[in-house]
């Protein structure tokens, strides 16, 4: 079961001091995080928060430096900003921060570390194997059994993903995801529904189902798209109390803490529940996914910027 939505702690925005946003980045998902951060900005604005535009860890390490802000809220989607380096240096600092801390941002950025953890744990989540260089990619996808998704193990954003239906795209799936770095993950691809659970402290926001126009729920249906749809929320009764239940058990359970998502797929045969990804930091665009749950509560995106950076205090 989830708690309740609690009151706000904090209704002085003095009490934050100065706050960088830390957006932008050299990560894959720069152009996103830079939206993401925009939006931070101006709802923290909004609310009489010194809220401040930083572009990059150099770039803030320079201003903390000199003491410029109090505290940080990352907005920085992949790379050093969701793997725990970024967390490491803050939490060196003494600086408070905004979502996991290093433990849960390096699992979770780590597609195949969270699954094994999640794994021996008894949560479910697709069969998978780690592929590593020289193996017989082939030989793996007729051991997982087709279809299946080709994936670089630490990339956020649907960046470097495939969806493999035949023998005859395996190469090429495997020739996009190496591109990246990190390991390489094939997993079984789960046919149904593809739904996404918001945390928010220790609550489980609504889940959305997410129905794209195309085949599958890729960069361009996340972030281009108008014609994506987001049902929320995605499920109802039991299924809806078991979906929640899973993600926060996953969250918790990868070292994740303050806010973030949980990605999941539902068989379209069996019903069954399976764990995709843990989130630390989510995308807060127009088409993102956690302040559509959070409205769903009665939480707009103003106040939801605010609540996050509440944890910080």
């Amino acid at each position: 079961m989830t708690h309740p939505i609690p009151p706000l702690r904090i209704t002085d925005p003095a009490a934050f001091g100065r706050v960088a946003v830390l957006m932008g980045g050299n990560s894959s998902e720069r152009e996103v995080s830079l939206d993401s951060g925009r939006n931070v900005l101006e709802a923290l604005r909004s609310r009489g928060v010194a809220a401040h535009a930083v572009d990059g860890i150099p770039n803030l390490l320079r201003e903390l430096q000199g003491k410029e802000f109090d505290r940080v809220f990352n907005i920085l989607h992949g790379g050093d900003g969701e793997n725990g380096v970024l967390q490491g240096l803050l939490q060196t600092m003494g600086v408070p921060y905004t979502g996991s801390g290093v433990l849960g941002s390096a699992l979770a950025m780590d597609k195949i570390r969270s699954k094994q953890v999640w794994l021996s744990l008894g949560l479910p989540t697709p069969r998978y194997l780690r592929l590593q260089k020289g193996n017989d990619v082939h030989a793996a996808a007729r051991e997982l059994g087709l279809p299946v998704i080709v994936k670089p193990s630490c990339e956020g954003s649907s960046v470097g993903v495939s969806r493999v239906l035949a023998d005859a795209d395996v190469d090429a799936a495997v020739e996009l995801a190496i591109r990246y770095p990190g390991e390489l993950l094939m997993e079984q691809m789960i046919v149904g529904d593809e739904l996404t659970v918001g945390i928010l402290g220790n609550v489980a926001l609504p889940s959305i189902r997410i129905v794209p126009k195309g085949q599958w729920y890729d960069y361009h249906a996340k972030y281009v798209a108008e014609d994506t749809q987001y049902l929320c929320p995605g499920l109802s009764g039991v299924e809806e109390e078991e979906i929640q239940r899973l993600a926060l058990a996953a969250f918790e359970s990868a070292g994740c803490s303050g806010w973030g998502r949980v990605d999941v797929m539902r068989d379209r045969d069996s019903g069954d529940l399976y764990l995709l990804e843990a989130n630390t930091a989510p995308g807060m665009t127009s088409h993102s996914l956690v302040p559509k749950a959070a409205r769903q509560v009665g939480i707009e995106f103003d106040e939801l910027c605010w609540r996050i950076l509440e944890m910080t205090v």
